[in-house]
């Protein structure tokens, strides 16, 4: 009998590719979703779509981080082996103008999560999306799992917390509980709302004329950039290590906003400086302005390491967009037609 694994967020860019990684690989797929007048699983439709009977060992029950009894009853019901945290009000900006819900989602949610698993009395191997956000002004470069943390945003705050509680838990209960801080780390499937998709995708409108400026705001944020399809694989390895622990993962290379910018215009044979604004809205009250990560630890126990590099991920991003824009409109040719 396979494994059974519980994903929050389970909608999400993470989440959908989390799902894939581990249907692959035999287990029974449970996510919970929270209840919204229109469905949120476009991410998963991958899944669906497919011809074999994966799908039918993926399962959806619907279930809120604010809303401890509705964690508990799943956490019975389903009795996972694996149980990872991925859910969050994770855009940082948006964190600024929501710090309550920010933190009730992000930091709370996490407690409320941990306490079902412990008042279940089961014993799931859990994992914490933790987040390179955490480090904030960072303290020394490159950053590492013993780097002080300094958090610039309320979703950095909520984040350390979840950090610390889930270190706390696996000390003072046993939990087999790790914390994976992930750095920035993109794919077609990121939100439209966050920096790299915000401009792949406006790369495709332009291209096709549909759309002439792209307003950003800070052009020189420099992140550490990976592909979150590898670095689900990440996740995946730390709950089958016989030891709990923290993990950076990351690709030790930094880039700046700018030269996303840059390499996503010029892939599409346009000039970047005909189009893009800055628009100081768009700016942080307080800014994080260099992430880079040492994964040397992961690499060593886990095996992992990124694979795909940092202007082949950009140009990946830009083509999906483009493909993405294309077989929309040709579906709303057919729907005018």
């Amino acid at each position: 009998m396979g494994k059974k694994a519980l994903i929050t967020g389970i909608t999400g860019q993470d989440g959908s590719y989390l799902a894939e990684l581990l249907l692959g690989k035999g287990y029974d797929v449970h996510g919970i979703i929270r209840r919204a007048s229109t469905f949120n699983t476009g991410r998963l439709e991958s899944i669906y779509a497919d011809p074999h009977e994966s799908n039918r060992r993926l399962f959806l029950h619907y279930g809120d981080l604010s809303d401890a009894s509705s964690l508990a009853g799943l956490m019975r019901k389903v009795q996972p082996d694996e149980v990872y945290n991925l859910a969050a009000q994770s855009h940082v900006r948006v964190s600024f103008d929501a710090p309550e819900y920010t933190t009730d989602i992000t930091a709370t949610g996490t407690v409320r999560l941990l306490e079902a698993i412990r008042e279940s009395g089961l014993q799931p191997r859990f994992y914490q999306a933790s987040s390179s956000e955490m480090y904030g002004m960072v303290r020394e470069v490159p950053q590492t799992e013993l780097t002080p943390f300094y958090p610039r945003s309320p979703y950095g705050c909520a984040k350390v917390y979840s950090y610390f509680i889930t270190l706390n838990y696996r000390e003072s209960y046993g939990l087999h509980a790790s914390n994976g801080i992930l750095f920035n780390h993109e794919s077609p499937r990121r939100g439209e709302t966050f920096v790299t998709r915000k401009i792949t995708r406006a790369v495709a409108h332009i291209k096709a004329g549909l759309q002439d400026k792209l307003f950003l705001g800070n052009l020189e944020a420099k992140r550490d950039w990976g592909f979150a399809k590898e670095y689900v694989e990440a996740m995946w390895l730390m709950l089958q290590q016989e030891q709990a622990d923290d993990y950076v993962i990351a690709t030790n290379e930094t880039h700046s906003v700018r030269e996303f910018v840059e390499l996503a215009f010029s892939h599409a044979g346009l000039d970047w400086r005909k189009h893009v604004e800055i628009d100081p809205r768009y700016f942080r009250p307080a800014e994080v302005d260099l992430l880079i990560g040492d994964y040397r630890k992961a690499k060593k126990q886990l095996g992992w390491e990124p694979r795909t590099k940092f202007a082949d991920l950009t140009r990946l991003m830009v083509d999906a967009d483009i493909e993405l824009l294309r077989r929309h409109r040709q579906g709303e040719i057919r729907v005018q037609g």
